[in-house]
């Protein structure tokens, strides 16, 4: 430890390097200083916990730095009153203002002080940024953070409407107004009157589409975590194999920052390795993070209740190995998007990272549970081998006896759509506790879902497919056998899922061997 105030992973709010390990973001910042230097206004539209609050405090320490002045104010805690007039919300954005430079002996300090009581409307309030502007003797940049707090207010449009104005006019030379103004928030504020008149034909005629295109990737690549790493590193004499951790954090989290720093903090607080870190801990760090109950998972879960064809659509990508086009201008993928559920790959709309999309299984998993009762067909007794491993293959055949004495045929269209789920519920409360599950790749086109099972050390993979063909089984064991070579494993599992109303398949089991491989088959 370099000083004696320890740093800390932070997973919640605003973060400042002098107490907690940072990232580096310049590269980042260094293109938004960019688009500041030209003029230019813009949003930062991200899901929440992604690191915007941060990148606009870490924006104004530049920009001072640079020869700017900075308004940094936040929409967030003022309360809705304060939208519900301009004579409220005239005076409420110049205290604001006047709030974020008080402590300092600014002139623009006593300016805005002697304002605040004379302003009632949106002209008044136009009328004293322009003095404002005219007066400073360095450019003025101004960043409002969680800015669509209260957006979906006529009033806030017209706020919008009158920064716009005020741009377009000292373009022309006849007005004076912030040099560049940053919103940062979840949605687009572009597209705010989709929420306000959705029936109106005029909906994306806003009053903000003079905002520069900012496209900037927010989620934190490989380098970047790396140097978060390097800087524990540097304060704690702990040794860590920083681009070997931060690759396979990268792997589980997609870059996600809150995700990335709840796994570091985890390891950090709660594991407490003593002389290094090695991948083992960040598996231990993602069992101990997908039983938490945090906001952000929180937030994942109530987002798809709340919106049922984006839990359809969620469901048939990751259920269904369905392929969705990444398409902005589909409302329900834009949906998905905003709230840093899907991502693009390649053209294709994806969950967007590995620790959203096992919440998700066990989320959706736990819905179907509810369905029965499985707990006379998971009693432990008998799915244990002398040694304590799993009998997964005992495991298979009960879930097997569990299919044919609580549904019948006229339960096959639900089992179409939700047997693979029953599985994955069914074997949640056998490895809660001493194990874990996850899908391991990616759902090729003969609809297949592979499940890596760790219960203790043993490692249990697991292929679950529907049947279409004698040719495609053929093709499924070949894969399924290539994967257990590329995972050092002798024995496989393979659940095949029969829809054929009168298969004599249904019921049985097998063990063959294919290419050294031993793969016990269920049909259900």
């Amino acid at each position: 430890m370099v000083n004696g105030n320890r740093k800390e992973f932070n997973d919640t709010g605003l973060c400042v390097p002098h107490l907690h390990y940072m990232a580096n973001r310049s590269l980042k910042i260094a293109r938004m200083l960019k688009l500041v230097e030209k003029g230019k206004y813009f949003t930062i539209n991200r899901p929440r916990q992604y690191g915007k609050t941060t990148l606009l405090y870490l924006l104004e320490k530049e920009l001072e730095k640079q020869g700017y002045f900075v308004f940094k104010i936040s929409f967030e805690g003022i309360g809705d009153r304060v939208f519900t007039s301009e004579e409220l919300f005239a005076p409420s954005f110049l205290r604001m203002l006047h709030n974020g430079i008080d402590y300092t002996d600014n002139p623009l300090s006593s300016f805005l002080l002697n304002h605040i009581e004379q302003v009632h409307s949106f002209q008044d309030l136009s009328q004293v940024i322009t003095q404002l502007a005219a007066s400073a003797e360095k450019k003025i940049v101004l960043e409002i953070d969680e800015v669509d707090k209260s957006s979906n207010n006529q009033l806030f449009l017209s706020f919008l409407g009158m920064l716009r104005a005020k741009y377009l006019m000292q373009i022309e030379g006849k007005d004076t107004t912030f040099f560049s103004v940053i919103l940062a928030g979840v949605h687009d504020v572009k597209n705010l009157k989709l929420k306000i008149r959705p029936e109106d034909d005029q909906k994306y005629n806003s009053p903000w589409n003079i905002a520069a295109n900012f496209s900037e990737d927010l989620s934190l690549d490989t380098s970047e975590i790396e140097s978060m790493l390097d800087d524990f590193i540097s304060q704690n004499s702990i040794q860590v194999n920083a681009k070997e951790i931060a690759g396979q954090l990268h792997y589980f989290t997609s870059g996600h920052p809150f995700l990335v720093s709840r796994i570091c903090k985890i390891i950090d607080e709660t594991i407490q390795p003593t002389e290094h870190w090695n991948l083992n801990h960040i598996e231990k760090a993602l069992q101990l993070l997908l039983k938490e109950d945090n906001s952000n998972f929180q937030s994942l879960v109530k987002t798809l209740e709340n919106n049922h064809d984006l839990y359809d659509i969620i469901y048939r990508i990751v259920m269904e190995g369905e392929t969705v086009v990444y398409n902005l201008y589909n409302p329900i993928v834009e949906q998905g998007v905003t709230y840093g559920i899907l991502r693009d790959q390649g053209g294709r709309a994806i969950v967007h990272n590995r620790i959203y999309e096992q919440l998700i299984y066990d989320y959706m998993a736990s819905k179907v549970a509810t369905s029965r009762n499985m707990g006379s067909y998971v009693y432990m007794d008998h799915l244990l081998e002398k040694n304590g491993s799993l009998n997964m293959k005992e495991v298979l055949l009960r879930f097997q006896i569990f299919l044919k004495e609580q549904y019948s045929e006229k339960d096959l269209e639900f089992l179409e759509r939700n047997g693979r789920l029953l599985f994955l519920a069914f074997l949640k409360p056998i490895i809660n506790g001493k194990g874990y599950d996850f899908k391991e790749v990616e759902i090729s086109e003969e609809k297949r879902l592979d499940i890596v099972v760790v219960y203790g050390t043993a490692k249990y993979i697991i292929e679950l497919k529907r049947w279409r063909g004698q040719e495609t089984h053929r093709r499924g064991i070949a894969q399924l056998a290539d994967y257990l070579e590329r995972q050092n494993q002798e024995y496989g599992f393979l659940v095949i899922f029969d829809s054929r109303r009168k298969s004599d398949k249904i019921g049985q089991n097998e063990t063959i061997s294919f290419n050294s491989k031993q793969i016990f088959m269920i049909w259900v």
